[in-house]
């Protein structure tokens, strides 16, 4: 059975348009939920939309929204109002400027979105405005309408089909210096830094999705099947705590628990160790000889 479409309306880059689908290209329906029910009847609970004060049962035809100004106060808002202001979707995505891909911050990516041509009489018009973005290595920029209100989308060529991402408005994002700027900024020697970038060198590798495994999906499948056929549950024991050691220890530890890992520690952190040897060696001769 075909996914149902998210969206349907028309691509437009200044004459040019075609009919086009957009379906949501993520889904979280495969992950394992659960529903709340009573553990004595086994039965699901059900949630009834009562007055706060009063505690009776509230009709939903007499529930309107509000916005809280202040406690217990609010602006109340009809559906009829908000539907005064709504924006009318124009059921048409028109592409308003092109920009490079890596000025986007990554913070104001939302949402994605295939974007296929609805049918065969719009896929050659379709397949003109994906390689004209494809070409010029840009994304397009432009705006959409889902549920009343408008999205910014970005939209880049992506096989024989397209993708759209909704982007956040400046307002959605909260300003990152609210949350640096008291991080303290401890000076880092250069042995540590070369064990550092020694350890990213030995775990470079190249971006594959197919390693990741929701390892909490996949306990939680173990742990339905076990009580489907009855089995007994064992909560595992509480791992002692990590113990606390000297951050450039730790991090000559973490080279050497890399065994096999490709390339050699920093020449200049093993020359320091060598040398240090060397002195020990030294200081003992003429100690021996002092005597």
């Amino acid at each position: 059975m075909a996914p149902r479409a998210y969206w349907k309306g028309y691509l437009k880059l200044s004459l040019v348009s075609c009919p086009i689908f957009l379906y949501p290209a993520t889904s979280e329906r495969e992950k394992i939920t659960f529903h709340q029910i009573n553990k004595s009847t086994g039965n699901r609970i059900k949630y009834r939309k009562v007055d706060a004060e009063t505690g009776d049962e509230v009709d939903t035809g007499d529930i309107i929204k509000g916005y809280e100004v202040g406690k217990g106060q609010y602006i109340e808002v009809d559906p009829e109002e908000l539907e005064a202001i709504a924006l009318e979707s124009k059921r048409t995505i028109e592409i308003d400027e092109f920009v490079p891909k890596d000025q986007i911050d990554e913070l104001y990516l939302n949402d994605p979105y295939y974007i296929v041509p609805d049918g065969e009489v719009g896929a050659e018009a379709f397949a003109v405005i994906r390689e004209a973005i494809n070409k010029e290595g840009m994304v397009a920029v432009g705006k959409v309408v889902f549920t009343s209100r408008e999205h910014i989308i970005a939209l880049e060529a992506r096989g024989k089909g397209m993708v759209g991402i909704t982007l956040r408005y400046p307002y959605e994002v909260r300003n990152e210096k609210e949350y640096f700027d008291d991080i303290p900024e401890p000076k880092i020697t250069k042995d540590m830094l070369e064990l550092a970038t020694h350890i990213v060198e030995t775990k470079k590798g190249k971006f594959d999705p197919k390693k990741f495994e929701d390892q909490y999906e996949d306990a939680l499948k173990e742990l339905l099947k076990k009580k489907q056929h009855g089995e007994k549950i064992e909560v595992p024991k509480e791992r002692a705590p990590a113990k606390v050691v000297n951050l450039m220890d730790a991090l000559r530890r973490s080279i050497e628990a890399g065994g096999g890992a490709k390339g050699k520690p920093p020449v200049r952190s093993v020359q320091h160790r060598s040398g240090a040897k060397k002195k020990a060696s030294r200081s003992s001769a003429r100690q021996r000889r002092a005597s």
